[in-house]
């Protein structure tokens, strides 16, 4: 499986998806900024050119703002983003003395590739599901769940103590940390935009607001003798703002999903060569596929979604394919197992 997939080779792409992402992020911001001044134009009324030159003139003194947002967005994602992991998964530390036999196969399998052991925590939950998060040495966890612990023979354990092991060997949980905390702003945004689909029945947006050709202030339409709105413009704004805000929430959404579809590419790239991590460091193969089988069907349990990815099963959409994938099915990887690690299961 190394031959197929080249260890230095996806450490170094690994590298180079972090900043792509992190870029990405900034360039998406913008978008999503410059989606909002739409909306926000449009909701005064007028002309579809006329609202996206508003919305153009406001978005050339305010993009600072994305740049700034962004900048406290990844302070806060880089400072907290161990405490938002845990928040997401239900997981807290444990103890070498509440976990001696766990805590033990974890260190063994660190001493023997001179790995730093990073921080062992557990999910009370009767799932057999397991994690890496962190974005550098020092800040590492490996958690699982006390299905787990519980179900689990000594050897399958350890297979999936080095399967995470090796997502943090080969920079995995650095670039799922990154592309689901960092970027993960996007999906905040999608999750309300769909929330706030149903507008209020009857709703129209207010007329556009227009410089007075005498005192230069702001009035809400032209001539008002004949109670409408004087200029021609302004009788069409609302149908401009409404095909403008359409057309804004779509590219919200578009963002939302692209920034989605990336983040499950990304996850499911990564098992395969996990996988093939823990038979190198374990020397055990069939312990990796006996471990796959008995989670297959018993991963699920409440965690909060878009963390999905950062799992060795998916805990929370069940046997999604294609796209929608967050991991390839346990057959598959059973398959590869066999195939370039030599499992005889």
């Amino acid at each position: 499986m190394f031959q197929a997939y080249g260890l230095y080779g996806h450490i170094q792409a690994n590298r180079v998806r972090s900043v792509i992402l992190l870029m990405g992020f900034v360039a998406l911001l913008h978008v999503l900024l410059f989606s909002l001044l739409l909306i926000w134009s449009a909701l005064y009324g007028g002309t579809v050119e006329e609202i996206v030159a508003d919305a153009a003139r406001q978005f050339r003194t305010s993009w600072p703002v994305a740049m700034i947002a962004a900048l406290v967005w990844f302070a806060i994602a880089y400072f907290m983003h161990q405490a938002l992991v845990r928040w997401a998964t239900g997981a807290r530390g444990i103890s070498r003395a509440e976990a001696p036999q766990l805590y033990n196969t974890l260190e063994n399998l660190c001493i023997s590739r001179g790995i730093p052991m990073p921080a062992l925590q557990i999910i009370d939950t009767p799932a057999l599901n397991a994690y890496a998060s962190g974005l550098r040495e020092g800040q590492y966890v490996v958690a699982v769940t006390r299905g787990l612990v519980d179900t689990l023979a000594p050897d399958e354990l350890e297979a999936v103590l080095a399967h995470e092991l090796t997502h943090i060997r080969n920079r995995d949980a650095q670039l799922m940390v990154i592309a689901v905390i960092f970027a993960g702003v996007f999906a905040f945004f999608g999750d309300m935009i769909i929330r706030m689909w149903d507008f209020p029945y009857g709703w129209s947006p207010t007329p556009r607001r227009q410089r007075s050709p005498v005192n230069g202030g702001w009035s809400t339409g032209g001539d008002d003798r004949d109670g409408r709105f004087g200029s021609g413009r302004s009788r069409d704004g609302g149908r401009g703002a409404i095909v403008v805000i359409a057309i804004a929430i779509a590219v919200i959404m578009i963002t939302w999903g692209i920034s989605t579809l990336i983040r499950f590419a990304l996850s499911r790239s990564r098992e395969f060569l996990a996988d093939a991590g823990s038979a190198e460091l374990t020397k055990n193969p069939d312990a990796m596929v006996r471990a796959l089988r008995k989670i297959e069907g018993h991963a699920r349990f409440n965690v909060a979604s878009r963390m999905e990815a950062f799992f060795i099963e998916n805990p929370v959409s069940g046997r999604l394919t294609g796209l929608l994938a967050t991991h390839p099915s346990i057959d598959d990887r059973v398959a590869a197992l066999q195939r370039y690690a030599g499992a005889m299961t």
